[in-house]
């Protein structure tokens, strides 16, 4: 498949490039600094711009058969829209191109999965450190499901640099209201991938953890 991979600097989005390649599809990735990607590959275009600017986007969303965004940012502190923004971009652009099929990280504790991330962020991190995070996040989540896209949207558990097991619980029943479950970035990226061809959380907002 050709694949548009949007957020491809971060720690899963450079796991869905990496991953990606090794399932033998060819790969475009959006990136602001594309020096950041160090991956090399001959299924691999690299494309300079920013999510908030549309012309970029579209551009980068032309051909492609399925869309990925890994985005974020370490804006946490203060009222940011680069999440939401740049999905009104992907949304726009992908009506545009006739591309269907969205597959997008938010997670845990957005939405109907509101305190499901455990006691310590519930009511400390997120309420003092990630509130404006987590707000775009749910804006982010509402442009999705208000789209006519066939999106699916993976909230993952806390996220640590793990290897991938290829083994995880995911679905609405995932995370905890007391403890913190955990997730790798790679089993994320894994299972992102794998709903390119599984239809079964097809318009649905399954958590992934171990």
């Amino acid at each position: 498949m050709n694949l548009l991979i949007i957020g491809g600097t971060g720690g899963i989005g450079k796991e869905l490039v990496r991953q990606a390649l090794e399932q033998g599809h060819t790969v475009t990735a959006l990136a602001r600094n594309p020096a950041k990607i160090k991956a090399s590959h001959p299924n691999l275009n690299i494309l300079k711009g920013n999510v908030l600017d549309y012309k970029s986007v579209e551009e980068a969303v032309k051909g492609q058969d399925a869309v990925l965004s890994a985005l974020g940012h370490k804006r946490f502190f203060v009222p940011s829209t680069v999440l939401s923004g740049g999905t009104v971009n992907m949304i726009q652009a992908m009506k545009h191109h006739r591309v269907k099929r969205f597959i997008c990280i938010t997670a845990l504790g957005v939405g109907d999965s509101r305190f499901k991330l455990g006691l310590y962020y519930s009511v400390f991190l997120i309420p003092l450190m990630l509130f404006f995070y987590f707000r775009d996040k749910g804006r982010q989540e509402g442009l999705i499901k208000n789209s006519n896209l066939d999106w699916t949207i993976v909230r993952p558990a806390q996220l640590f640099n793990g290897k991938k097991r290829g083994k995880y619980r995911t679905g609405d029943r995932v995370g905890n209201y007391i403890l913190t479950l955990l997730i790798s970035r790679a089993d994320v990226a894994h299972f992102m991938l794998s709903q390119l061809t599984d239809r079964s959380f097809l318009r649905k907002s399954p958590g992934i953890a171990w």
